[in-house]
């Protein structure tokens, strides 16, 4: 019988165990902050990205490919280039980048890592983290990046290290 595992514990063990990788992490993380300061006119670069980001560059410049092959993200050579978010791009949803760079079996992974874990076979924490699982992969699936932009010009949210440590709240 297991014992009653407490949320402190559990928060703690998300901290420590992500669901996302640290590639798909910075993806997220940079489309969000393109879509904070980018635009068509105002193209960024990927050193000025990972500054403020504080990812490390040439691992960023091969994501930010990678995001701009599969339309996720768009980019222009030259001395005026760099990378934004087109108006398609910002109607993809973040599910969509996790697919790009996790694939979509991240989700289904067990918490704990246990290869056997499942509904008919739960680990300790299964069903607590399900729940959590589920809402946050319906919000990746249903929101578009516009409307996680939008959330944080609005609410103030915590986007980066460097570059929106705290959003002032709205006036």
């Amino acid at each position: 019988m297991y014992k009653k595992i407490g949320l402190k514990y559990l928060f703690y063990i998300f901290e420590k165990k992500t669901v996302l990788s640290n590639a798909c992490q910075y993806a997220i993380r940079s489309i969000l902050y393109l879509g904070m300061c980018s635009d068509i006119d105002h193209k960024i670069g990927v050193k000025i990205i990972s500054e403020e980001l504080e990812a490390p560059q040439p691992f960023l410049a091969k994501l930010l490919q990678q995001l701009n092959k599969n339309k996720l993200v768009t980019s222009v050579k030259g001395p005026h280039g760099g990378f934004y978010l087109s108006d398609d791009n910002k109607q993809r949803t973040v599910w969509d980048i996790v697919l790009v760079i996790d694939g979509h079996d991240k989700f289904n992974q067990c918490f704990l890592g246990l290869s056997k874990c499942g509904d008919d076979n739960p680990c300790p924490v299964h069903f607590t983290v399900s729940a959590f699982k589920q809402k946050i992969l319906k919000d990746f699936k249903e929101k578009s990046i516009a409307e996680f932009v939008d959330d944080i010009k609005l609410k103030g949210r915590y986007i980066s290290l460097k570059a929106f440590d705290v959003l002032e709240e709205p006036s």
